[in-house]
C-alpha cells in the first residue's frame, strides 16, 4: 500500500518550491533586440513591457518599418522569457513536466 502521508509531504514541498519559482519568474528582465540595436523592449517576468528603446537613427525612418522594428525586437524578448521560464520551472519539478501546467506566453 502506498504510503499517502509521503505523497501529501511531497506535493507540499511541490508547491512550496513552485510559489518560490514563480516569485523568481516574476523577477526576471529579458531585452529584445532588433534593426542592428536601433530597437530594444524590455519585459518582466510576467510578460509585461517595463521599457521601449528606440534610437535616434531608426526614427528617421518609414512609422511602418519603426512599427515592425518594435515588434520584432518584443517578439525576441517573448521568445527569450519563455526560455528562462522553462528553465525555472525545470528547476523547481526537477525537469519533470507537469501534465496540463502551461505558462501563459
Amino acid at each position: 500500500m502506498t504510503d499517502f502521508s509521503k505523497i501529501l509531504s511531497k506535493a507540499k514541498e511541490l508547491e512550496t518550491k513552485m510559489r518560490e519559482s514563480q516569485e523568481k519568474i516574476k523577477n526576471i528582465r529579458v531585452e529584445g533586440i532588433s534593426g542592428s540595436n536601433s530597437v530594444k523592449v524590455t519585459l518582466d517576468g510576467e510578460g509585461e513591457m517595463l521599457k521601449i528603446e528606440i534610437s535616434d537613427e531608426v526614427m528617421k525612418e518609414d512609422k511602418s518599418i519603426i512599427e515592425d522594428l518594435i515588434v520584432a525586437a518584443h517578439n525576441k524578448a517573448k521568445e527569450q522569457l519563455k526560455v528562462k521560464t522553462t528553465e525555472e520551472i525545470s528547476k523547481t519539478t526537477g525537469g519533470l513536466g507537469i501534465p496540463g501546467f502551461k505558462w501563459p506566453l
